[in-house]
């Protein structure tokens, strides 16, 4: 459900017609069985934290340690995946990718640093996002979806400026994003959340809304499990691929809208490859059950760019294996309490600033 919602649970109770017992008995068993990942309300954290896609270069014997060292040691890493190439092709040695979100007023760069030195990484990239074309979910409903279907409109264009929060904002935030334990999910959900942000529910609500207004909630959402198999032998997706372009200087946006508009996107993006990846610049994401059915997706976009008169000088897929998936922490107060706990000065860890 987009947006802040005061009651979440009753309005899935009326959108679906089952009772509000039901609802939350029904979200608790699917909690519990892992059969959903997560419940939370999300955010926009491209407005709340500096963030970039990175990829490591990590020796192949250490690969498997720098996995777990971001995915359980590192709150600000959030998807952590390893990919690979059909192939040796630019940018196949970076094997390791991971988002990373750093809060405002502290050095992206600097944690990438530190993560490199625990990891003994070779090399890294890091790819922040210039402009968004698709940021979603919904793995499930994309599986009958055709190669080339889209929408009948290039996608919308999302910007990534920091929207600048007072402590009482990042008070209600932190309270409000915290996903879900099982014994939490209760009608009146939020009046716990309150007295954890020690305010009254009343200006609870008047914080979460002013948020909403200001453009950094998301929706409130449950998580289907789509990356691990679930206690059924199921799995909701199978591959996912990261897609590459790269297209000239000035087209970029024009790519990323008429990419964000094919139904079976997640994810869409501006975002600079460097050399290390053949200079790519449009980046996105698909998820499906059939390696062949998603290459037909990929080509199916190849060619709506070719008929939109957008010449591509490169492109190439990367391959998802193992992955973890958690939610980047964004909250200053949390990142100054994580160097502390790790040993490290908060304020060695500050962004540099430049001179105009």
């Amino acid at each position: 459900m987009r947006g802040f919602q005061r009651d979440p649970l009753a309005v899935i109770a009326r959108e679906s017609g089952v009772p509000l017992e039901t609802v939350v008995e029904r979200l608790r068993a699917m909690l519990a069985a892992g059969v959903i990942r997560r419940v939370r309300q999300t955010l926009l954290s491209t407005s709340l934290a500096q963030g970039a896609l990175a990829a490591w270069n990590i020796p192949p014997e250490r690969l498997q340690a720098a996995f777990e060292e971001m995915f359980v040691n590192d709150p600000f890493s959030g998807h952590v995946v390893i990919r690979s190439t059909d192939g040796e092709t630019a940018g196949s040695q970076y094997r390791l990718w991971t988002t990373l979100k750093v809060p405002e007023g502290y050095s992206l760069e600097k944690h990438a640093n530190y993560l490199a030195g625990k990891v003994g990484a070779r090399s890294y990239r890091l790819m922040q996002a210039k402009k968004l074309f698709a940021l979603g979910v919904g793995h499930t409903r994309r599986r009958a979806t055709e190669p080339g279907a889209r929408a009948s409109a290039p996608a919308e264009v999302l910007g990534t400026d920091i929207t600048h929060l007072d402590d009482l904002q990042w008070r209600v935030l932190t309270a409000l994003k915290r996903e879900f334990e099982v014994d939490e999910l209760v009608p009146d959900l939020w009046q716990a959340r309150a007295e954890e942000a020690s305010v009254t529910l009343a200006s609870f609500y008047d914080v979460a809304e002013g948020l909403e207004r200001a453009k950094v909630i998301g929706r409130f959402s449950t998580f289907l499990e789509h990356v691990k198999e679930l206690s059924t032998g199921e799995r909701v997706t199978r591959y996912n691929g990261l897609f590459h372009w790269a297209v000239p200087a000035g087209r970029e946006i024009e790519t990323g809208r008429e990419v964000g508009r094919h139904d079976i996107i997640t994810h869409a993006y501006w975002r600079e490859g460097g050399p290390e990846f053949g200079n790519v610049n449009v980046m996105a994401v698909a998820h499906g059950m059939e390696k062949e059915r998603l290459l037909a997706h990929k080509a199916a976009i190849d060619v709506h760019l070719a008929e939109a008169g957008i010449p591509v000088s490169y492109t190439n897929v990367f391959w998802g294996g193992r992955s973890e998936i958690k939610p980047s922490e964004i909250s200053p107060i949390a990142y100054r309490e994580w160097c502390l706990a790790t040993g490290i000065d908060p304020e060695s860890m500050r962004e540099t600033r430049r001179e105009p």
